[in-house]
């Protein structure tokens, strides 16, 4: 079986992000974003890793930065379900990260880039791998999958698992798209 191209794998999780920095559409009135709440909206991994580089800001600032605009938007404010688990490490790994700058070390070029992985993902760490049912809500992985395992071998800080269609929508048929038992209804449109 052939190992998967990395680069291509990884469409998935910065769609997430992108949805995260841009999901409110301008003709929804439930929340109000700006520049001064979220300082990255438009950045992308360039800019950040510039950013990085000339000492504007610290990974651990962007990693903050994100979040605290999950908890904003996805946890209180409009809530849009699209989270279902805060990685409670990510801030310690972004500090381990900078410390790694500090020294001169870059991992590549996903050295200190926040992500989302969908709960269907295995990460062996303090977050469950739950695929959205409720029946998994304490499966807690012996190892990281590939993906998993080359993003983080790549700096790159996951700061949660995304909500997802439970079982990613093998329930059956007449399944609801994005809807899943330990998430609820993803709103993220």
């Amino acid at each position: 079986m052939e190992k998967p191209n990395l680069r291509t794998s990884l469409i998935p999780f910065f769609y997430i992000i992108c949805v995260l920095t841009s999901c409110l559409s301008p003709q929804r009135e439930r929340a109000k974003v700006s520049f001064e709440t979220f300082p990255f909206l438009e950045y992308d991994i360039a800019l950040i890793r510039q950013g990085y580089e000339d000492g504007s800001f610290r990974i651990r600032d962007v990693v903050q930065a994100y979040l605290d605009r999950i908890d904003s938007i996805d946890q209180s404010g409009p809530t849009l379900n699209s989270i279902i688990t805060v990685n409670p490490d990510a801030t310690q790994i972004a500090e381990s990260l900078e410390e790694e700058l500090r020294q001169g070390k870059s991992r590549g070029p996903l050295h200190g880039i926040p992500i989302l992985l969908k709960d269907n993902i295995d990460t062996h760490d303090s977050m469950p791998n739950t695929a959205g049912s409720r029946a998994m809500a304490n499966s807690y992985p012996h190892q990281d999958s590939y993906i998993a395992k080359r993003l983080r071998e790549a700096g790159a800080v996951v700061l949660g698992k995304a909500n997802l269609s439970e079982w990613a929508n093998f329930r059956g048929q007449l399944s609801s798209s994005g809807w899943s038992g330990l998430g609820g209804q993803c709103d993220a449109d």
